[in-house]
């Protein structure tokens, strides 16, 4: 797969005060608008690492996720924000980020408002969530956007939460997904058996540590569970390998999820 480009930041626009992590709308060096997510806010650098791998994850698996760059970020464009603790996290954040490409004209997406997604396209959905245990995509928090050309996923940083605690990783991958019973497109997803069949083949060995080995080193230096930064990309890598394997593991819990109750 391609390497991701990077891009500079060139104009702070203004910032998203949705959630914890408080992104912005940036210009970049290409022309282009992007939302971008920064090292020093909210999680740090792992939801940053969740973003860009489970993001390429579902890009890799032809899912609506805009495309995904890095950002260089200098230190003085946190001059244009009057806020001292936005500000404050612009500064932390210098150097190398990550951004979603802007979807305009969008809005979040509503069930009751919007034309639902197709039974295939809603069970591909509820399939990656539940292989990337993605918690945010709920009717209190759907992080998908309606736009003039469809329908797009959006920020994904609250995924792969295993790795706020890597004791114990590996047994963590084979685990179902219980959260899976509150996704929003969960009633439209019946054709679960048929996006785990088709899915499970684009996702290949090369394929998921290709994308591991777009994380960056400096996001990977300094975790105390690892003494060197190879382990630590290693182990993302072992346990994207071993949750697809078990697959069946989260896909049955989406299915028994489905299921009436009396």
């Amino acid at each position: 797969m391609p390497a991701l480009r990077t891009v500079e930041a060139i104009r702070y626009i203004t910032p998203l005060r949705e959630g914890g992590s408080v992104p912005a709308v940036i210009e970049a060096g290409d022309g282009e608008t992007y939302v971008m997510k920064f090292t020093a806010a909210g999680q740090g650098r792992k939801a940053l690492i969740a973003e860009l791998v489970a993001g390429e994850i579902g890009r890799a698996l032809g899912l609506p996720v805009p495309e995904i760059v890095f950002v260089e970020l200098h230190p003085d464009l946190s001059r244009c924000e009057p806020h001292p603790e936005i500000q404050a996290v612009l500064r932390a954040s210098a150097g190398l980020n990550l951004a979603l490409r802007f979807v305009p004209h969008a809005t979040a997406f509503d069930l009751l408002l919007a034309p639902p997604p197709d039974a295939r396209l809603a069970s591909e959905i509820v399939w990656f969530d539940a292989y990337v245990t993605n918690v945010d995509r709920t009717p209190r928090n759907v992080n998908m956007l309606m736009a003039t050309d469809g329908l797009w996923l959006i920020d994904h940083g609250a995924a792969l939460y295993f790795h706020h605690n890597w004791n114990g990783y590996l047994a963590h991958s084979r685990s179902p997904f219980p959260l899976i019973k509150d996704h929003v497109l969960l009633p439209l997803a019946s054709e679960l058996r048929e996006a785990d069949v088709s899915l499970r083949t684009r996702l290949s060995p090369a394929l998921l540590r290709n994308i591991v080995d777009l994380i960056p080193a400096v996001w990977l230096a300094g975790d105390p569970a690892f003494a060197e930064v190879d382990a630590h990309r290693e182990a993302y890598a072992a346990y994207l390998l071993t949750r697809l394997e078990a697959a069946s593991v989260f896909l049955e819990e989406a299915l028994r999820a489905r299921e009436p109750r009396v």
